[in-house]
């Protein structure tokens, strides 16, 4: 593959061959930022983890140079926050298990710029490369600027692809904004009860970002444990942890949809709910 940045990389842990590594892929994350991943992706990082039929891959679209420092980290600058995170990304992959961590490397003002086409284009390549069954990327009501132009960068490069080449599902993962809102018909599932050692290590290796002054590790793992109990109001807890995403299928096999009245609808749809639930009981 052929990036438009020479910087960006395709990190393989256990040393397979890229273009084997990347073929071999089934559940696909793309993320705006290094961590990302690892808040919104535990459920397909520990379905494929430690199998031989089942591979994840992790994609990083930015370069991590704008992050927030502190501590050791404070007078860090931006080239070496980049340095730093990048180090950290990787060894997340080893945690992991992944098959491979592509990192583009991109700057954010290119991801959120609509009428540039580097991000759509390399993210095109990942996808023609991996052909995976599932696709993972930020929701569209996240309050994250780059987030969502990633997201709308991942739904543009999904059209471009054939019929035949594209993956079976695609979905929108919670971080700058949990998705705890839907209506429960709407809420796609992650089951994240097991290994909560292994998803405590994942998060816990961005050192920069938690030393920094972001405790993502414990606001993701609370995040995933309310999800589990707060889920059902009139039953035991079923899970001990559990995600929301929505389903951005429809967006990736419908180009004439826009992606802003899909997530209104969503929206309207809670807004019934309560209207009706509020009527109801009055």
């Amino acid at each position: 593959m052929k990036f438009h940045l020479d910087t960006a990389e395709v990190y393989v842990p256990d040393n397979t061959p890229v273009d084997e590594a990347l073929a071999r892929t089934t559940h696909l994350c793309i993320a705006a930022h290094q961590d990302d991943i690892e808040i919104m992706s535990a459920q397909p990082i520990l379905e494929c983890f430690q199998t031989k039929d089942k591979w994840f891959t992790g994609v990083v679209v930015t370069d991590g140079r704008g992050s927030p420092r502190d501590g050791i980290y404070e007078k860090y600058s931006d080239d070496d926050m980049r340095l730093v995170r990048f180090k950290e990304q990787r060894k997340a992959a080893i945690v992991g298990d992944y098959s491979a961590q592509v990192m583009l490397d991109l700057p954010s003002k290119i991801v959120k710029d609509a009428s540039r086409q580097e991000t759509v284009e390399d993210i095109l390549s990942v996808l023609r490369a991996a052909k995976p069954q599932f696709v993972y990327t930020h929701n569209l009501a996240d309050k994250h600027d780059t987030h969502i132009g990633v997201a709308l960068r991942v739904i543009e490069a999904l059209r471009k692809l054939d019929q035949a080449e594209r993956p079976e599902r695609v979905v929108g993962c919670e971080v700058w904004r949990a998705l705890d809102w839907m209506v429960d018909q709407d809420k796609v599932l992650m089951n994240v009860s097991d290994h909560e050692n292994l998803q405590f290590a994942l998060l816990g290796v961005f050192d920069s970002q938690i030393a920094g002054g972001k405790r993502y590790d414990l606001a993701s793992m609370g995040r995933r444990r309310a999800n589990a109990t707060y889920f059902e109001s009139h039953g035991v807890d079923a899970t001990i942890g559990l995600s929301y995403a929505m389903d951005m299928t429809p967006l990736m096999n419908d180009a004439g949809k826009a992606p802003a009245r899909f997530a209104q609808e969503y929206i309207q749809r809670f807004m019934q709910d309560v209207y009706e639930r509020i009527g109801r009981l009055s």
